[in-house]
C-alpha cells in the first residue's frame, strides 16, 4: 500500500478556549494529546504552547522544552516546531524555537497575507477569558508579516541548525517566493510544502485550487513534497483530495475544532483516526514517524537540541 505523512496541528495559536473544552492548554494536555495522535497513526505534531492558566498563545521556551523532552522520552513521533508563534510576535521571537532546540522540523511561512480571525467575534456572545475577544478583534488591522528579508533570515536560522522547513503557502503568490529562494539558494530542494486553505486572507478551500497549487508549485518549483491542511469544515474533504492526489495531510484542533458537522472533535487523535480509516479506504497506510523521516529526509531525533 502506499504511504502517506499524518499531522496533526495540536493547539496551535487562533482558536480559543471558549471555542472548545477540548482544545489543549496546559503541558500535559498537549503531552497527552501528542501520544494519543502518536498511537492513533500520525507521525508528526506540530506543536505551539499556551499560558497553562489563561491558554493565551505564547512563546515559553521552558514549556516548548518541557513538551519536547517528556515526548521524545516516550515515543519517537516527529516534532514540528511553529516559527508562526503568537498572533502579533515579532520575528526574533517567532525564530527562537528553531535556534533553541535545532528540531528536525519547522514551520515556515512563505510570505505576507493579512490573517483574519475577527468573524468569529460572532459566534459567541461569552468569553472565558477576557483577552479572548481582544485576540480575536485586533486581527482585523493585522498583517502576519513575512518579508524577503525576514525570509532570508530564515533560511539562515534553519540551514545552520539543520532544521527542516514544513514551507506554508497560505495563497499562490508564495510559491513564486519559495522558487525565488530555491533560485538564490536560500532554500535546497526537494522543498517540503503545506499548502494552507480556509485562513481569511489567503486562498480557499475547494478542488480547483488544490489543482492549481499542485500543478503551479510543479511548474515553478518542480521536485517537492507536499502536505495540506485547512482551517475549517473543509478539512477532511480537502485532505481526502490531498491524499488522492498524492499528498500528505494535517489535521488536529488547530485547524478544525469538529470531527463532524455539528459534534466536537474530543480530542487530536480523534480527527487522526478518522483521516486514517479514510486513507485505509482509498488503499493508502499512515507512515510510521521513521517512514516519515525518511521522506522528508529529515536528521533524526539523535540530531535535534532537546
Amino acid at each position: 500500500m502506499e504511504k502517506r505523512i499524518i499531522t496533526a496541528a495540536i493547539t496551535g495559536a487562533l482558536h480559543t478556549p471558549t471555542m472548545s473544552p477540548y482544545l489543549p492548554i496546559t503541558p500535559n494536555q498537549i503531552i497527552d494529546e501528542i501520544l494519543a495522535v502518536h498511537a492513533a497513526g500520525g507521525a508528526v505534531c506540530h506543536i505551539h504552547v499556551r499560558d497553562p492558566e489563561t491558554g493565551r498563545p505564547i512563546t515559553d521556551l521552558d514549556i516548548f522544552r518541557r513538551i519536547a523532552t517528556t515526548v521524545k522520552s516516550k515515543c519517537d513521533i516527529i516534532l514540528c516546531f511553529t516559527t508562526g508563534g503568537p498572533v502579533g510576535a515579532s520575528t526574533d521571537e517567532r525564530a527562537k524555537t528553531v535556534t533553541a532546540f535545532s528540531p528536525e522540523l519547522a514551520s515556515f511561512n512563505a510570505g505576507s497575507i493579512n490573517f483574519g480571525l475577527f468573524p468569529l467575534l460572532e459566534k459567541y456572545k461569552e468569553w472565558r477569558f477576557d483577552w479572548e475577544p481582544e485576540y480575536i478583534k485586533m486581527t482585523e488591522d493585522f498583517i502576519f508579516s513575512n518579508t524577503f528579508k525576514t525570509l532570508q533570515e530564515f533560511c539562515e536560522f534553519f540551514r545552520n541548525n539543520n532544521t527542516k522547513p514544513e514551507l506554508e503557502v497560505y495563497d499562490a503568490g508564495m510559491i513564486n517566493n519559495i522558487a525565488f529562494l530555491v533560485q538564490k539558494g536560500y532554500l535546497c530542494k526537494p522543498v517540503y510544502l503545506q499548502f494552507v486553505m480556509g485562513v481569511l486572507g489567503g486562498i480557499t478551500p475547494s478542488p480547483e485550487n488544490l489543482m492549481f497549487l499542485v500543478d503551479y508549485a510543479k511548474r515553478m518549483i518542480g521536485d517537492f513534497e507536499f502536505s495540506v491542511c485547512v482551517a475549517g469544515r473543509a478539512q477532511f474533504l480537502m485532505c481526502t483530495m490531498a491524499l488522492i492526489l498524492g499528498g500528505h495531510v494535517r489535521v488536529g484542533l488547530e485547524d478544525n475544532l469538529y470531527l463532524e458537522k455539528g459534534a466536537l472533535a474530543k480530542s487530536n487523535a480523534e480527527q487522526v483516526s478518522k483521516i486514517v480509516r479514510i486513507a485505509k479506504e482509498l488503499g493508502i497506510e499512515a507512515a510510521s514517524p521513521e517512514e516519515a523521516r525518511s521522506f522528508l529526509g529529515l536528521k533524526g531525533l539523535d540530531e535535534v537540541g532537546f
